[in-house]
């Protein structure tokens, strides 16, 4: 985005140096270049036609080196060449704008492709390199810098610190041996941590794979130890009816009482002596009465009470009835006898 920002704001230059039909015409169009603002690549200005004629004018080739100077050199370089009267005098905006892309070169150089860690630039250096008086100057300078997209950094007066987080491909490459080296060298270290950050996609997917299928697996086994039991409980429910019938045949749990012979003329069924004893009735002779299930009003009168297990048996198990048996009209010394409930 910074790139074509740049881009933009030079296209009105480009557009006259089309008609910069005289040396002057050229060289002040040099300056009025350097000097706007969010210009910051320059090498498509400086290789028209028109610019590159002013080599043969002996008065204004300097503004060429200048505009090269700009493009790809450093405010260290600019003294240099105009300590030796080749460069003529910057006006301010030149100075600042020569400064942020000095400090942009800087903020490069001092940043290792293979560190990990944020490269630093300290007070002192950066005073001798853009020639500055004091901390206040470059403190200023480093944040107009940063609002201008050039760099990202963070200042840190306490110990006199430039921290850089990022820089804005705003310079142009040098022509020569030793910049395209370093621009290979940039490259392939940048391959190289594309080739690194795939290579460490790659085995997050395989690991996310192997974790899929253990889980499909899982699952897998899962689904087929619940069919199973399913199953089991199908065969189980097709044979619980027959064992509920064996168990209550057998009276597992049930205790009946069996009560002596001479009582009512006729048999009574379980249900009439259930009807008697719910009523406050009598309980025929020879007949068997349900105890567990039969009447709970029956129980607590005639056994007394029991104890918290049920399997505990009465400490009176003979009931007489002898006076059961007198309201029935027999003979009650006749038919005097003791019976016994079986639990």
């Amino acid at each position: 985005m910074e790139q074509a920002k740049a881009l933009n704001a030079l296209e009105p230059f480009l557009a006259l140096a089309k008609s910069a039909n005289s040396p002057r015409y050229a060289a002040d169009l040099v300056v009025r270049a350097t000097s706007a603002p969010n210009t910051y690549l320059f090498t498509e200005l400086l290789q028209t036609p028109q610019i590159q004629a002013l080599a043969s004018s002996p008065e204004y080739a300097s503004f060429l080196r200048l505009l090269e100077t700009f493009s790809y050199g450093t405010y260290a370089t600019y003294r240099e060449r105009a300590a030796a009267g080749g460069l003529p005098e910057l006006v301010p905006a030149q100075q600042l704008k020569l400064r942020q892309l000095s400090l942009l070169t800087l903020a490069k150089g001092s940043s290792s492709p293979d560190d990990a860690t944020a490269p630093t630039l300290s007070y002192q250096s950066l005073l001798s390199n853009l020639a500055l008086s004091n901390a206040r100057e470059l403190e200023e300078l480093v944040i107009s810098t940063i609002y201008a997209g050039l760099v990202d950094a963070q200042l840190d007066p306490k110990n006199e610190q430039v921290l850089i987080n990022s820089v804005s491909p705003l310079r142009d490459v040098a022509p020569g041996p030793e910049a395209i080296g370093g621009l290979l060298f940039s490259l392939r270290a940048w391959a190289g941590r594309c080739d690194a950050t795939l290579q460490s996609l790659e085995d997050q997917m395989a690991q996310v794979r192997a974790e899929a299928d253990r889980r499909a697996a899982e699952g897998a086994a899962w689904n087929s130890k619940v069919e199973s039991l399913l199953k089991d409980e199908e065969k189980g429910g097709a044979s619980s009816p027959k064992n509920n019938n064996d168990k209550s045949d057998h009276g597992g749990n049930k205790r009946m009482l069996t009560v002596g012979a001479s009582s009512f003329p006729g048999g009574n069924s379980g249900g009439t002596i259930n009807s008697n004893l719910r009523s406050g009735g009598r309980i025929p002779r020879g007949s068997a009465v349900d105890v567990s299930s039969s009447s709970s009003s029956f129980a607590p009168q005639q056994r007394g009470k029991r104890g918290a297990d049920d399997s505990v048996v009465d400490d009176e198990e003979e009931m007489d009835l002898d006076e059961e048996e007198s309201g029935f009209g027999g003979d009650a010394g006749n038919n005097r006898k003791s019976n016994k409930r079986k639990l």
